[in-house]
């Protein structure tokens, strides 16, 4: 093969946008990730690659379901606020005795009622996804500060006396720690096996799961036509309402897992902070990924590197000693380089495009 030849094969790979989106995302890992075990020795530790691991897998898990939502061209703002209120939620269940199978479930339904409510809104109101989010974001904050005053074992006790105060005068945060049953349970987020943390095998399955729904089946891409064009899509047969309602039903879905595994992270819960900023870390893993805020555009794959990129950032601003409140300038910065990789990736296809 001639050096032409070479040339002109390099160049038509990396002319894929998704190719070239996911070679990019992984060239950015991989330099995160030597710039950290070379700044500092005990970035090379086995228990930091763990933690790192876990962090990964429980944040990646989030990233999964806001990249269906961004996939069809809409967006989600609840997720944090999603994620405290199954996590306060699945801590008052445990806290009164709950079987955390059943607690599970519970949590689960609510918050897969959570994303189909936010489908109805979009879908049947014609309601903006944003505001509808946005609003999410301070309901369902609220509501988990509101469960944390109820006394309910004062509320449960049959010999209950009419006037007896069941509200708390404050919200408080929940916990599980007197609970000395649940350290089997809890393996699923605080065990590991072969010495891979288990939220990252969690998330390894599930970005299985979403690569077979959204690559080798006709739902995801009925899924991927209604992010692209969604009135081209409804004129070719796809019933553009119900994918949307599945996306965000996805998405709070799997922001509810993540609030049961934050819960159990830490045994506890605090309906003030819980949660906070998690819809940022997330969207921004889906961007960084290649998943296009346009919709119509984006890959497991690349949902999974994007997904590593701030748990890499977040301790390489640790090891490199940069003051914790730097934290928040990075990942805006690099959401801000996401966007704008996103946008020169898109007109670099369209003058492809129209250059063939």
């Amino acid at each position: 093969m001639s050096l032409s030849e070479s040339k002109n094969m390099f160049r038509a790979f990396f002319s894929n946008s998704t190719v070239g989106r996911i070679l990019g995302v992984f060239l950015l890992v991989v330099v995160l990730y030597t710039l950290m075990i070379g700044i500092e020795e005990n970035a090379r530790t086995v228990e930091n690659h763990q933690n790192l691991a876990r962090r990964i897998g429980e944040w990646g898990i989030l990233t999964l379901g806001v990249g269906f939502v961004i996939i069809t061209g809409g967006i989600d703002l609840s997720i944090g606020s999603v994620v405290c209120l199954s996590a306060v939620s699945f801590g008052i269940l445990l806290e009164n005795g709950a079987n955390p199978y059943v607690a599970t479930l519970v949590v689960l339904t609510g918050a897969g009622l959570i994303g189909l409510f936010h489908g109805f809104l979009i879908t049947k109101l014609n309601l903006q996804p944003f505001v509808v989010t946005l609003c999410g974001l301070f309901i369902y904050r609220g509501m988990a500060q509101f469960l944390t005053l109820i006394d309910f074992k004062k509320w449960m006790d049959p010999n209950l006396l009419a006037g007896t105060r069941i509200l708390r005068d404050s919200s408080r945060d929940v916990g599980v720690g007197g609970r000395t049953d649940l350290s089997s349970f809890f393996w699923l987020q605080k065990g590991e096996w072969l010495g891979v943390p288990t939220p990252m095998w969690l998330f390894g399955l599930l970005a299985l799961l979403a690569a077979i729904f959204l690559h080798a089946s006709v739902y995801g891409r009925y899924l991927f036509a209604l992010g692209y064009n969604e009135q081209a899509a409804r004129y070719a047969g796809v019933n553009t309402n119900r994918f949307k309602v599945i996306a965000y039903f996805l998405c709070s879905l799997l922001a509810g897992f993540g609030g049961i595994l934050f819960l159990m992270k830490i045994n506890s819960a605090s309906p003030s902070n819980a949660g906070n900023w998690f819809e940022l870390y997330a969207i921004t893993g889906a961007v960084l990924g290649g998943t296009s805020l346009r919709g119509g555009e984006g890959t497991v794959i690349g949902i999974m590197l994007g997904a590593a990129i701030l748990p890499l950032l977040k301790t390489l601003v640790i090891f490199a000693g940069i003051p914790s409140d730097m934290e928040f300038s990075a990942i805006g910065l690099a959401l801000l380089l996401g966007t704008l990789a996103d946008e020169l990736l898109r007109r670099r296809s369209e003058a492809s495009r129209k250059g063939a």
